[in-house]
């Protein structure tokens, strides 16, 4: 099956479930909650001077005593598609947690690595700022899921990189104290290998990996190389929560068994959770808000 014609397809079931796979706001959990009236909300607040419109987040600051901890939301969608507002984690709002959901540039506006440059360029601006919203600047964690899930992690495994950290606030840094990641790729010339039965393919030039990089994947090994978070791998990476379906048709499974298995072998705390039987998002496992809860309260309290 094509690469549009699965998505096509995995849309529609997506809708008719309410499983929001392009939306991902499976990132933390099912359903957003209400948003609760003590929140304060900042909406399109400008991560970048005069930048793109996609260069933009939202921040969400609960009436908890500052300073705060962050949550840094980046919503998924297959690297083309997504908003920050597609029902970003609010109730961690109720648990003292500030939550910052953003844009960036989707791979039809620039190609890799402007993505994970704007998510850096997004948390070294809410460092710079965080006397001014009540912020903790030692407690930033990032969490995402599919395509937000991959940024997720190379923020995780990229703080040590300088050459992705460009444009204002180099003087601050991009690292975070923590990563969630829910079911995202990380080496893309390996999913193809191991996609369950009538799962997406990846290989081609129209796939979402294809298109983030600028041409075919199996053609562009060094491209993928640079867009792999496996590649920044060091024992300086924060812990990180890693989540996936067991049978996702979308994002292999063993590209979370990748990861983690890296992040093992360079002595970094990770928690890897399979979801039985699960897919791509759309968990109802209780287990999956609850390990998130705690690993948030274990790295940012």
């Amino acid at each position: 099956m094509s690469t549009r014609a699965l998505l096509v397809r995995l849309l529609a079931l997506s809708t008719s479930l309410g499983l929001g796979l392009v939306s991902h706001a499976t990132c933390f959990s099912a359903e957003s909650p209400a948003l609760p009236p003590e929140v304060a909300v900042q909406r399109d607040l400008a991560y970048v001077t005069d930048g793109h419109p996609r260069q933009k987040l939202d921040l969400y600051l609960p009436g908890a005593d500052a300073p705060l901890p962050l949550v840094v939301y980046i919503h998924g969608g297959a690297f083309r598609t997504g908003d920050k507002g597609d029902a970003p984690p609010l109730e961690y709002l109720d648990q003292g947690y500030a939550l910052a959901a953003i844009n960036y540039r989707l791979s039809q506006h620039a190609l890799f690595p402007a993505q994970i440059e704007d998510c850096k360029a997004a948390i070294r601006w809410l460092r710079a700022n965080a006397a001014r919203y009540g912020l903790d600047p030692e407690r930033f964690a990032v969490g995402g899921a599919s395509a937000g899930g991959h940024l997720a992690a190379m923020v995780g495994t990229t703080g040590h990189v300088p050459k992705l950290d460009v444009g204002e606030h180099r003087d601050v840094s991009s690292r975070v104290q923590a990563v969630v990641d829910f079911f995202g790729p990380t080496d893309f010339l390996q999913m193809d290998a191991h996609r369950p039965p009538n799962g997406m393919v990846h290989d081609g030039p129209d796939s979402p990996e294809s298109e983030l990089v600028g041409g075919a994947i199996q053609e562009n090994p060094d491209r993928v190389a640079r867009a792999n978070p496996i590649t920044y791998v060091t024992s300086e990476a924060p812990p990180f929560l890693i989540v996936h379906g067991e049978d996702d048709p979308l994002v292999p499974h063993h590209q979370s068994e990748l990861l983690a298995d890296a992040l093992r072998q360079a002595g970094v705390p990770v928690t890897f959770y399979t979801v039985a039987g699960g897919g791509h998002g759309g968990f109802e496992d209780p287990r999956v808000p609850e390990l998130t809860k705690a690993f948030l309260a274990e790295n940012l309290r």
